[in-house]
């Protein structure tokens, strides 16, 4: 069982959030997922886990505890509209890559050959664009 300690703890009214720093405790035993992070932080503070963002987690030489960053967001409006692109792409649910692999290349060649403004007009699947 991992023990969790917030400090320095701020609530940040201009960017609608909660931001602290995360001590995780666990002796013996590998880190704690982001995800269980999330969950455990959720029920700390009485929100639900999909406005909680923990980033940045670094393991003590020697293991046994780990330090990182967690923000609080007041909805998820707000941490859709704030939080960096990269941050969000590891916490939301991805979404599924159209076509397979040898159809993008493709895509990619085809829009080498083409100039600028035409290459966003060229659709990911459309071999041939019906003009």
């Amino acid at each position: 069982m991992a023990t969790i300690r917030t400090r320095k703890f701020l609530t940040n009214r201009i960017l609608s959030r909660r931001q602290m720093v995360v001590d995780v405790i666990h002796p013996g035993k590998p880190n704690m997922s982001k995800d269980d992070l999330k969950e455990k932080l959720a029920t700390m503070y009485r929100t639900t886990s999909d406005v909680v963002m923990p980033f940045g987690f670094k393991t003590d030489f020697g293991g046994g505890r780990s330090t990182g960053f967690a923000l609080i967001y007041d909805n998820a409006d707000s941490l859709k509209k704030i939080e960096p692109k990269y941050r969000l792409d590891r916490f939301l649910p991805k979404k599924d890559k159209m076509g397979g692999r040898r159809q993008r290349k493709e895509l990619k060649n085809r829009k080498k050959k083409v100039k600028a403004g035409k290459k966003t007009e060229m659709g990911s699947c459309k071999r041939n664009s019906s003009k």
